[in-house]
């Protein structure tokens, strides 16, 4: 049977119309599908005009996932905890109202949202409205503005929910984010090129701190003093020794510096003791194991040995203090 060249000509306008996963009437198989790109949801229609057919489109560039949403008529959405993620929400047509926490009010085409870890999400999507949707790697992110800061985060990485397209640096981003999407959509090269999309994916993730507000917009805007040369080095000697038996000494002497010069430079520039970004190296580490990890064949006391943890019981009390869960829980995931 030939193929109607108008709906074809339909498709291909959609945004990431070769990346098409799901085009169905079907809610159970839509909720699996988007809920393998996101995560776990309920999905309530709220137009009752019966069946409508939904579209998702997937593809994925280095770390940053982008995505096209249609459900074809109203629905109530209610995601889990994103967790490990950040959705960014840009409406192309229509309107979503959006409730995260006590914020609540409407995404369109100029307003968008920051859905985020750490927060209770309903959304109602009316009929015709239609998404484009950026998956942000909270990792990735949170790595991005720690090397901003020189120094840890002391809380995690929140986000103003609301996201107001026209303003100046949301343009600027919106500009890096086309550039991505042309390049997706007509088979460019760049995200094939591993070198060249990391640091595209440093400035997509740059110019996002910098221009939507957050809780570290303030820090962020204040100059950043330099660590000396030592202090840089002993960084790098806790970062690519985080899994072997190391003390302040240790470090101390890999530098040519004294323990009290070490200790005042890591308070100077980087907010916290030696020890202390030891174990903020250690724990993103075996967070990171965990979550990739076979519970079949890995146990919490195996990971924590292998990032450094020599202390059970009290590695699970500090897991716990950071990430909100227990480790056997993140493995279970």
């Amino acid at each position: 049977m030939a193929m109607d060249p108008t709906v074809t000509a339909d498709r291909a306008a959609l945004p990431f119309a070769q990346f098409e996963q799901v085009h169905t009437v079907d809610l159970d198989q839509v909720r699996s599908v988007v809920g393998s790109a996101f995560c776990r949801h309920t999905l309530e229609p709220t137009d009752g005009d019966g069946a409508a057919s939904v579209r998702f489109h997937s593809a994925t560039a280095g770390t940053i996932g982008l995505h096209y949403l249609d459900y074809g008529t109203g629905m109530r959405i209610r995601p889990s905890d994103l967790d490990d993620f950040y959705l960014v929400q840009i409406p192309l047509s229509g309107v979503a109202e959006i409730h995260w926490g006590s914020v609540t009010f409407e995404s369109t085409p100029t307003v968008a949202s920051i859905l985020q870890p750490g927060g209770s999400t309903t959304m109602e999507w009316r009929k015709g409205n239609r998404q484009l949707i950026v998956r942000i790697d909270r990792q990735s992110l949170e790595r991005q503005v720690q090397e901003a800061l020189g120094a840890s985060l002391r809380e995690p990485l929140r986000f103003d929910v609301r996201m107001e397209l026209e303003q100046p640096g949301i343009r600027s981003w919106r500009g890096v984010l086309d550039l991505l999407r042309g390049e997706m959509e007509n088979g460019g090269t760049l995200p094939n090129e591993p070198i060249v999309m990391k640091e595209f994916e440093r400035l997509l993730l740059s110019q996002l701190i910098v221009a939507q507000p957050n809780n570290y917009t303030e820090a962020l805007q204040r100059p950043v003093p330099v660590a000396p040369r030592t202090i840089r080095r002993a960084v790098e000697i806790l970062e690519h020794h985080a899994d072997e038996l190391l003390t302040v000494e240790d470090v101390a002497s890999a530098t040519g510096i004294s323990v009290r010069a070490l200790q005042d430079g890591f308070k100077r520039y980087y907010g916290t003791t030696p020890m202390g970004y030891l174990r903020e190296v250690r724990m993103k580490a075996v967070h990171a194991l965990l979550l990739e990890a076979d519970p079949s064949t890995t146990t919490v006391s195996d990971a924590a040995g292998r990032c450094g943890f020599l202390h059970l019981g009290r590695f699970s009390v500090q897991y716990r203090e950071k990430f909100g869960e227990t480790p056997s829980a993140t493995l279970r995931r």
